[in-house]
């Protein structure tokens, strides 16, 4: 395997999740006696760029498809952080009625809603169709396709459309082809234009344990060294970043044309790239000893599953999330043995079942139906958001608990 972005030849492991189905591929009740796929999830570190990446076991247009699950909007905080985002664009940037806003993985129109409602001419790219149809629902035309420099060339830059404005959240991790994905970036942007992304950051990945938020739709996990790098062979310049808690740890990164001298270099560039550099991304020992505090992890969490179990405690799971796949199949999970279902807010998820664990998922009725006696919070993020959301189970005595950073009842 080679480097996604420098084609250095791949020698050295950072983590090694041995074999898993692709995460947010849910199962329905007839394929659960058919064979199911899956692919070996071992991630490298490049020692040239520092890119730290998997390979593309399962093709990007497989993972992406009509069937996609994930819909943006059926989180609370996240859609208060895409309105609080685009609040913040249009009062630093002015952006207005003569403005094009355009966001890569535009989802369901979750965070574009909210330039519309301001009044600033929008336009999503997108290439899960089922997402796609409930921007559409919003009054949010999306472009079905996946994004990179023949769609910024073709349907974008040939057709008189700039951005001035152009986002994505969590998407630049997502594609195999990076360096054509911030190609295509530069096309689209006008040239006075700005580009901001938001993506897990790499020294939170490490620091937290978070080896759950690695899986094939992550094809990359990202430092600020590695992603200012990529932005300068395709002549993008960062000018500005912010640190985030978002998704356990994110970065919001600002950019623009090399060439564009309207935007000075913020101090905050200088002092990230020298916290990422002293902590060590350049260097393989940053690295190592991770694998041990993953499989920490897995030992104490199925040590707790069991002894809890053997005390005749009822056990389910909230949140039908990738990264909560990522976990259970690490951990060795399968059927409802230790876990007896998973629930989910989305209709999308819900009479489906799990991915490698064969766990169903219903909807949030099901909880004081069951009376649990522990609810395991599969996205750990979204901890506060979920625990007081289902607070009620208090009630009968009911305790929530995750296992990353490490294993904590509550």
């Amino acid at each position: 395997m080679k480097c996604r972005h420098c084609k250095t030849e791949l020698e050295h492991v950072f983590v090694d999740l041995s074999f898993s189905p692709v995460s947010n591929a849910m199962l329905n009740a007839e394929n659960l006696s058919e064979p199911e796929l899956y692919f070996p999830l071992k991630i490298f570190i490049c020692h040239n760029c520092w890119l730290v990446q998997v390979d593309e076991m399962q093709k990007a247009d497989k993972i992406f498809d009509e069937e996609y699950t994930y819909f943006s909007s059926f989180s609370t905080s996240w859609l208060e952080h895409a309105k609080k985002y685009t609040e913040k664009m249009i009062d630093r940037f002015g952006y207005d009625q003569n403005s094009q806003v355009i966001e890569i993985a535009s989802n369901d129109g979750y965070l574009l809603q909210y330039f519309k409602e301001s009044g600033v001419p929008v336009l999503g790219v997108d290439p899960t169709a089922n997402t796609a149809a409930e921007a559409e629902k919003k009054g949010i035309k999306t472009i079905v396709d996946f994004f990179g420099s023949k769609l910024a060339r073709e349907k974008l830059a040939d057709k008189g459309i700039g951005a001035d404005l152009l986002l994505g959240n969590n998407v630049l991790a997502h594609v195999p082809d990076i360096n054509d994905f911030v190609k295509g970036m530069k096309i689209a942007l006008n040239p006075g234009g700005v580009i901001t992304m938001e993506f897990p950051h790499l020294l939170k990945l490490v620091a937290e344990n978070q080896f759950d938020t690695i899986y094939h739709e992550h094809f990359s996990y990202l430092s600020f060294y590695a992603v200012k790098n990529i932005f300068k062979s395709q002549g993008l310049e960062m000018f500005d970043v912010e640190e985030l808690s978002t998704h356990g740890g994110s970065l919001r990164i600002y950019a623009k044309h090399e060439d564009d001298s309207t935007k000075p270099i913020g101090p905050a560039v200088k002092a990230l790239l020298q916290k990422e550099v002293e902590a060590g991304v350049n260097t393989l020992e940053y690295y190592s000893g991770f694998q041990q505090k993953v499989d920490e992890i897995k030992y104490n969490a199925l040590e707790y599953l069991i002894n809890r179990k053997r005390a005749g405690n009822k056990i389910i799971g909230y949140g039908a999330a990738a990264k909560g796949n990522t976990l259970l199949n690490y951990l060795g999970i399968k059927g409802t043995d230790l876990i007896t279902f998973v629930v989910d807010a989305s209709p999308y998820k819900q009479n489906k079942f799990l991915p490698g664990s064969h766990i169903p998922v219903f909807g949030k009725d099901k909880i004081s139906e069951y009376k649990p006696d522990i609810v395991i919070i599969l996205p750990w993020n979204l901890k506060n958001e979920i625990s007081s959301q289902l607070n009620y189970i208090r009630e009968w005595g009911g305790r929530f608990v995750i296992f990353i950073p490490e294993n904590e009842e509550f």
